[in-house]
């Protein structure tokens, strides 16, 4: 996950008034002059947000005051009314401009949206409110049978426990945050709309879409297309999956739908530990070498492709392991990197523990940080240095995470033996568990969810209803138990709090890096997609970075079509996975479908 900027001392400038104006260079001048001062702006807040998230002491407000006055700085800039009035005057003469002034233009009055001067107090009341529901979200105590337990401990019993109760109890532990949570979110769904709707915006859904230059319904039309896409082959995994687990916990009856706990993840988004491939158990190679290896080879990995070493500052400033145990604070444990100032500073919040999921997860935070590094440079401007859009970013990340875990990249840097026989099948099995398993969960139940929460302003009362009635129609999953309206197992996600609107970017992601990797594989390495390495090709290197070097100043479709060859579409997602389905409607004979 990347730290998405949410452009949060109004600047006051004087403009000449002749008769005929010379735009381009009065854009200019005005670009260059909010620029500087967005920077240093930006930096004071993502300086603020990292201290909050890396340090959470309970009962101190120390850090979130610092964050709520520094995010309200942000938005007093980017959101003054001199600003909104300024960039509106010189887009209404867009035909005078260069292309990328007007990008840089709409990049500003799309952060103006989100923090309009014109409803100051507004502003105010949403960044307290923000502030205060990342202090409830990552300084909530959790707890398994009165304990105090890590969101790694409960990870880990979903992945590893066989016995059902100790199961059940771990994924409603996992959950009672959510209730916490419940009342700060309805506070600030209105309070985000409200926000958007002074310039104009429907709603918060409508204005997150509108950075893809798409309306409300014309994403949520795109991602039905790939869910239609994906769904036959989700719907053989989703029967396989039930009579597996069935049989896995000893139960006689296979229920329809797939109880939540049965599974191995809080959210049901990534079933892959459900499968172990006999050759490729990384876990034991991998705690041997310790969590700093998994950093450091990351590194090694993105430096063999020819991008440059990490800064010297990312190792000092990031914060990349478990808080100890006796420590006095907590922090953020979800994986994300940031962009600290929109130029040479770039860090990753990890809490990398020696696993194969963790090893994963390097390669992808440190995907978004050579996207930063790749995309500051001279040729950007500081507006405009973003992914080509969000779901690159994720895609990027993503891309490397999949190359990382192929036989032959595992086998170069001897964690398989590359002689041991592996099942390809089983192969193919466990990163369909992942990745097609994970789009019925982005681009359907989180994407509607908060589609609806945002544009149809679902009452709180029904949090819970439609989220597992969500859960049912796109999952085929089911709680435990009864969840009553009490709960808000939706808030359990922290997408949902602090990054809210946007998880379509993911299932987009896996699409586009699909389409990369069939690329890469096919043109450049000419290896089989499914067995590829990446590992010291210098082309690849070089293929990526003519990506990442525009940054957001290049239209995304026309990258995708230029370096691929095809508009968006989930093919070379669907192609990858098709050798799957024979195998799949093998297991599945004579079993029931419910989907």
């Amino acid at each position: 996950m990347k730290k998405i900027f949410i452009p949060a001392l109004a600047l006051t400038l004087v403009w000449s008034c002749g008769d005929k104006k010379n735009y381009q260079q009065e854009a200019d001048t005005y670009i260059q002059a909010y620029s500087q001062q967005f920077q240093k702006l930006y930096t004071q807040s993502s300086e603020a947000e990292w201290t909050s998230n890396t340090r959470i002491v309970e009962g101190d407000s120390t850090n979130a005051i610092a964050t709520r006055k520094a995010n309200e700085a942000m938005a007093a800039f980017t959101g003054s009314e001199e600003n909104i009035k300024k960039t509106r005057e010189l887009l209404e003469h867009k035909e005078d401009l260069t292309d990328i002034q007007v990008k840089q233009l709409e990049n500003m009055l799309f952060a103006a949206a989100n923090n309009p001067q014109t409803i100051p107090e507004v502003v105010k009341k949403r960044i307290k409110a923000e502030t205060e529901q990342t202090e409830k979200l990552y300084g909530f105590n959790y707890k398994l049978n009165g304990k105090p337990v890590s969101t790694n401990q409960l990870d880990s019993i979903l992945r590893e426990e066989k016995d059902l109760a100790k199961r059940q109890q771990a994924w409603e532990d996992s959950k009672e945050v959510g209730k916490v949570l419940k009342g700060g979110l309805v506070n600030l769904r209105n309070l985000r709309n409200e926000t958007v709707q002074a310039l104009g915006y429907d709603d918060y859904f409508s204005y997150q879409a509108s950075d893809y230059g798409m309306k409300r319904e014309e994403m949520m039309d795109l991602m039905r297309r790939i869910n239609k896409e994906l769904m036959p082959l989700y719907r053989e995994l989703h029967t396989y999956a039930r009579y597996e687990l069935a049989k896995k916990y000893n139960q006689s009856q296979v229920p329809d739908l797939l109880p939540a706990h049965w599974l191995p993840n809080r959210w049901g988004q990534d079933w892959s530990s459900m499968v172990d491939v006999a050759g490729i158990n990384l876990d034991g190679v991998l705690r041997a070498k310790g969590a700093e290896w998994q950093v450091q080879q990351a590194e090694r990995f993105y430096q063999s492709l020819g991008f440059p070493a990490l800064p010297k500052s990312f190792y000092e400033k990031s914060s990349l392991y478990p808080v100890p145990a006796n420590a006095a604070y907590k922090k953020n444990n979800h994986a994300s990197a940031w962009h600290m100032d929109l130029d040479k500073d770039v860090r990753s919040l990890m809490s990398v523990e020696p696993n194969a999921e963790w090893y994963e997860t390097t390669h992808h935070e440190l995907g978004h940080v050579y996207y930063y590094m790749t995309y500051s440079n001279p040729d950007v401007p500081l507006l405009l240095r973003g992914g080509a859009n969000r779901a690159y970013h994720e895609a990027m990340g993503s891309l490397m995470g999949l190359a990382a875990m192929q036989k032959p990249f595992l086998a170069q840097l001897n964690l398989v033996d590359k002689n041991t026989k592996t099942d390809e099948v089983q192969t193919l099995l466990k990163e369909a568990l992942n990745y097609v398993v994970f789009i019925p969960f982005a681009s359907g139940v989180m994407s509607e969810f908060e589609h609806d929460l945002y544009a149809k302003k679902l009452a709180p009362e029904n949090f819970n209803q439609r989220w597992w009635e969500l859960a049912a129609q796109y999952q085929g999953m089911a709680p435990p138990t009864q969840r009553g309206p009490e709960y808000a197992d939706a808030a359990s996600k922290t997408h949902i709090n602090d990054d809210p609107a946007q998880y379509y970017d993911y299932a987009l992601s896996y699409v586009i890096l699909f389409q990369l990797h069939d690329h890469i594989a096919k043109n450049i390495l000419k290896q089989d997609p499914h067995a590829t390495n990446y590992y010291g090709n210098k082309e690849v290197g070089k293929f990526l970075a003519s990506i990442m070097y525009p940054g957001e100043s290049a239209d995304w479709r026309k990258v995708l079509k230029e370096k691929t060859g095809e508009d968006l579409s989930a093919r070379a997602m669907v192609a990858y996975f098709q050798p799957l389905m024979t195998y799949l409607k093998e297991q599945n004979k004579d079993r029931k479908y419910t989907l």
